[in-house]
């Protein structure tokens, strides 16, 4: 039994069957192979992390580490 196809196809975490669609996908982006569900996990996850900060007369900008807010706000003077 050739077991490197089935393992392929199967979730890393849950174990559950991935459709052979998103396989190509994952293994194109160099992505871990998971499922619908804990893909949708994973990237909830990663969101949380996300902050939408507005800028000073300006649009608003996505930050994802916690350093780059230090200081943003001008009108609040000086920031250590």
């Amino acid at each position: 039994m050739d077991t490197t196809k089935y393992r392929d196809t199967e979730c890393w975490y849950c174990g559950d069957d991935i459709d052979p669609k998103r396989v190509d996908l994952l293994k194109a982006d160099k992505q871990p192979m998971r499922c619908m569900s804990c893909g949708e996990e994973a990237a909830i996850l990663a969101r949380k992390s996300w902050c939408i900060a507005p800028m000073h007369k300006s649009n608003y900008m996505l930050f994802t580490q916690k350093a780059d807010l230090v200081g943003i706000n001008n009108k609040g003077g000086l920031v250590k």
